[in-house]
């Protein structure tokens, strides 16, 4: 197939990129490596969208956070993805840390970061109760909020289709060839596509693809970090993002409610040399509860319901780099997106727009552009008479099957035949929520797995959890 534009990665700013993109009359694909959207650095993150503080005054960083903030409220309401802005704190434990504060302020005012303030021991702590008493004050910056990551790539990879991008699963990009003005782009399995332009959004793998064209000025690193995330039954420990002063390695251990009621801390931070590990490690999780506790001492570790690691782009160069290829103008590298990655995902999608428009030319708009997608159940938080009139149009969403988090068997047959559909354990559970509660599939699982196998016209041993060789079933014992 022929393309005008391939974009390489569908995470957050893939997606968003693809779904910006969309609205001009020309063909674009979308190509993945794995067995979905959402696979990497989108599915394992913080979830916050940061105020924009804490990147140096005149980077990409800071500019395209403080613009992508002011965006992702209109955007996720926009979308249907779960939002919401509760604000954040940087608390600090000395007087040397409150001079920290006093520093990320005059940086964020630098930045145009509105509605921050210091505050002292006393209004923190009527803020946030739970928060330690050793606490001397914060930066309380009101514009921090909390969104759903993978719901966001999701949707925006939704809308993209639906407005014609093409999106390739499965497509592990391993050779890329430039011969009269067409880039040929492979993948180890043999598929191949062809493209006028390339926007390279692989995230950790962004210098790998680079390197594919003779491009060899991007270095990435993989900086993993672990987290554990809590039950719902500790929702109220903390109504705000805490966070601890930063350090050269990050913003450090935070805690913070999730949009869907949970309590996430962490991560850690540990540069990897390898670009696939994905493991948790005692010795890391325990730092991470050992610092949760210096900031929330109260909190019940104990309700921990599952734990996870993820890998962060870190640029040797400590900044975006979002440019045309000093090699070949016609491929965009979007690379080393790190926090505040998310949260400027909707500006860096403006700004590839603009890249595109400057190295392309005009490009034709479409006469009907579909800005949004069509809005999931989400039977939870229905009310009693909504849930009786769905459950009339359709039975199959009065049949409760995860119970941890009341998702209906309705809503996994839609996920099943979405417009990027769910074909496996993992891509229902990013869908729907069935799995994410406190039994963490021990219930549901068998159900869900049938189901998939149903829909998707399989047999119960091809259905995996994330695609590759990771089945649910491995054989028949009767």
């Amino acid at each position: 197939m022929s393309y005008d534009i391939a974009i390489i990665g569908a995470g957050v700013v893939g997606s968003l990129i693809a779904r910006k993109m969309s609205k001009y009359d020309i063909k674009i694909a979308l190509v993945e490596k794995c067995n979905d959207v959402a696979m990497g650095t989108s599915k394992a993150n913080s979830a916050i969208v940061h105020a924009g503080f804490d990147a140096m005054p005149g980077s990409l960083k800071a500019e395209l956070n403080v613009r992508g903030t002011k965006l992702m409220g209109y955007l996720c309401d926009e979308l249907s993805v779960p939002f919401k802005n509760i604000g954040s704190l940087v608390i600090a434990f000395s007087e040397e840390e409150m001079e920290t504060l006093q520093e990320l302020y005059d940086r964020g005012m630098e930045n145009n970061v509105p509605g921050m303030k210091i505050i002292g021991q006393d209004r923190l702590h009527e803020l946030e109760p739970n928060v330690s008493k050793r606490a001397l004050g914060a930066l309380w910056a009101k514009t921090a909020s909390i969104v759903c990551p993978y719901e966001l790539t999701l949707a925006a990879a939704e809308v993209a289709v639906l407005n014609g991008v093409d999106l390739y699963r499965n497509f592990a990009v391993n050779d890329i060839a430039f011969e009269n003005e067409i880039f040929t782009i492979k993948a180890k399995n043999g598929k191949e596509i062809e493209a006028k332009y390339v926007i390279n959004a692989a995230g950790i793998y962004s210098d790998y693809i680079a390197s594919l064209i003779g491009d060899n000025s991007i270095e990435i690193v993989a900086r993993k970090g672990e987290y554990l995330l809590m039950d719902k039954s500790l929702g109220g420990v903390v109504n705000h993002v805490i966070f601890q002063c930063p350090t050269k390695m990050g913003k450090g251990v935070l805690v913070t409610p999730t949009v869907d009621g949970n309590i996430l801390t962490g991560p850690s931070a540990k540069d990897i040399e390898g670009k696939d590990d994905i493991t948790t490690t005692t010795d890391e999780l325990d730092m991470v509860r050992k610092y949760t506790s210096y900031s929330i001492p109260n909190v019940k570790l104990n309700a921990v319901i599952t734990s996870f690691a993820g890998l962060r782009a870190h640029s040797t160069k400590g900044d975006f780099i979002i440019e045309p290829s000093k090699v070949n103008p016609h491929f965009i590298n979007v690379a080393g997106i790190e926090s505040p990655g998310l949260s400027a995902a909707p500006a860096i999608a403006e700004y590839v727009q603009d890249i595109m428009l400057d190295v392309c030319g005009r490009l034709p708009k479409k006469v009907k552009w579909h800005r949004t997608r069509p809005e999931p159940v989400r039977f939870r938080e229905l009310s009693t008479v909504e849930r009786r009139e769905l459950i009339e149009n359709d039975p199959a969403f009065g049949q409760i099957v995860c119970r941890c988090e009341t998702v209906t068997e309705g809503e996994i047959i839609a996920a099943c035949h979405g417009p990027i559909p769910a074909v496996d354990m993992d891509g229902v559970k990013r869908r729907t929520r069935a799995g994410m509660g406190r039994c963490q599939s021990g219930f549901c699982g068998p159900k869900v797995a049938e189901i998939i196998a149903r829909e998707r016209g399989k047999d119960l041993l091809e259905v995996t959890k994330f695609g590759d060789n990771s089945n649910i079933v491995v054989g028949k014992t009767k």
